[in-house]
């Protein structure tokens, strides 16, 4: 496992791997990308498959006999068995009838750094136009091998917002001449609450967290400074607006009016994923086909997690599945979990869904019936 823009020795399998397969391989977009190209035939549509992977900073407890042999990293996404599984239709497909021209997208730094987004400012579409571009992930909690998805938004935005309070710091025996931080902070984390009970249509999503506060040292010093770290979500971008207006607005506000201030530091990061409505309706269909109705989690939901594909889906129609990792003891535990264990069982399932996928969209068939 590696962390995020430092997948030089996963790059390296990988494109090894698409280069002893016949692919015309193309490194170094995002840092550590790799990008797989395969035509066949004269048919003009392109077709882009996604898979990430990064690692994150997290020292592995499943102490299974391939657990992480890298303290402090750990494949706690199932990234490695989502490049696996495209790997694994990489190997099927070059000896697979279609008629286009295939393009396989491994990114580096999904876990927060926006490696999907530095793909596409490296000029992803540009070098290698796509007519429809998916992917997937591996969901604990669901049956294995079952597909979930919905069209328009599938995923919240992921904004992180820091917030630091400055008063005037002195002894704990004088509170009169000074301005507390901690407790304008507190203030805050209260107030910070209304943004989504008050300010945010209720009829749609909105998450303010505040994840962690920072500030004093010692029991008898008042603290001159308090810092919060906050996590924003929501589906729609007219709420996301919206709520980096009313934050930046009450941390200053209240601040100000217990004689400190505010700086925030707000930090656009991951959109909400917007799953296009024919692509989505295309991707149903071929798992339809090929597995029948029962295929598919009944009322799956939307997710509230974030993903940096939205930065792909931005620039081209596409959609993201989720494939169940299994329930209970079988599914094992949420991912970004030090006892997380990708389930193995869904590797065929998921390279098979890639092949069916680019067979499918590789045609003159019609995209969507």
């Amino acid at each position: 496992p590696e962390l995020a823009f430092e997948e030089h020795a996963t790059s390296e399998l990988v494109a090894g791997k698409l280069a002893e397969w016949g692919y015309e391989v193309h490194r170094g977009l995002g840092g550590t990308g790799v990008v797989g190209t395969l035509k066949k035939g004269s048919g003009p549509r392109r077709l882009g498959l996604r898979a990430d992977m990064d690692a994150l900073p997290i020292h592995e407890e499943t102490k299974l006999p391939y657990a992480s042999q890298h303290g402090g990293t750990m494949h706690a996404c199932g990234h490695d068995g989502h490049t696996a599984s495209l790997l694994a239709a990489a190997r099927e497909l070059k000896d697979t009838d279609f008629d286009g021209t295939l393009h396989l997208i491994f990114q580096p730094a999904e876990e927060g750094l926006g490696g999907a987004r530095k793909m596409v400012e490296d000029g992803l579409f540009e070098r290698f136009p796509c007519d429809g571009v998916f992917a997937f992930h591996n969901m604990p909690g669901y049956p294995v091998g079952k597909f979930g998805t919905l069209p328009g938004a599938f995923m919240a935005s992921s904004d992180t917002v820091i917030i630091k309070i400055i008063g005037n710091g002195g002894h704990g025996s004088m509170p009169h001449i000074t301005v507390d931080a901690i407790l304008v902070a507190s203030y805050l984390v209260v107030a910070l609450q209304s943004v989504v009970a008050r300010n945010v249509d209720p009829r749609q999503m909105a998450v303010v967290t505040v994840g962690a506060l920072h500030a004093g040292n010692a029991p008898n010093v008042i603290a001159e400074t308090a810092e919060l770290r906050l996590s924003v979500r929501a589906y729609s971008p007219e709420v996301r607006a919206l709520l980096r207006q009313r934050i930046t607005e009450l941390a200053q506000t209240q601040a100000q009016a217990m004689g400190a201030r505010a700086e925030v530091d707000y930090h656009w990061r991951y959109p909400a994923l917007q799953n296009d409505a024919g692509m989505t309706a295309f991707a149903e269909g071929v798992v339809r086909d090929w597995l029948g109705q029962d295929a598919f989690i009944e009322n799956v939901q939307q997710l509230t997690g974030s993903e940096d594909f939205s930065f792909m889906l931005e620039q081209c129609p596409g959609c993201y599945v989720i494939i169940g990792n299994g329930e209970g003891e079988q599914g094992g535990c949420m991912v970004h979990n030090p006892r997380y264990d990708f389930n193995d069982g869904i590797l065929p399932i998921a390279a098979s869904y890639w092949v069916k996928l680019t067979q499918r969209f590789l045609s003159d068939a019609p995209l969507v019936a």
